[in-house]
């Protein structure tokens, strides 16, 4: 079944996997507690103790490292809607 056309499947499936890369790496580094993207992360203004920032800093690393890997996910399934719709295209054009 046809839901769009060839030239918006070939953008789905180019901006697809451009997204899985981003969200991957992205992922990869706030798992690894990169300080680039300390600013990203949603922290308190003020901690009493030293380790209570450490553990803030690293549960939100954590769960920006986890929703980078989900979104990554969901960017897996436009890639294969998008592929099929471009199956789909080729498949009509070609006969």
């Amino acid at each position: 079944m046809k839901i769009c056309g060839p030239k918006l499947s070939l953008c789905g499936l180019i901006i697809s996997v451009w997204g899985i890369v981003q969200l991957v790496l992205m992922g990869l580094f706030f798992y690894i507690n990169s300080v680039a993207l300390i600013e990203d992360l949603p922290l308190g203004e003020e901690y009493h103790t030293l380790e209570e920032f450490y553990a803030a800093a690293n549960r939100a690393y954590n769960q920006n490292a986890y929703n980078c890997w989900i979104a990554a996910c969901i960017y897996v399934l436009t890639l294969l809607l998008s592929a099929q719709q471009f199956y789909m295209n080729s498949r009509v054009t070609a006969n």
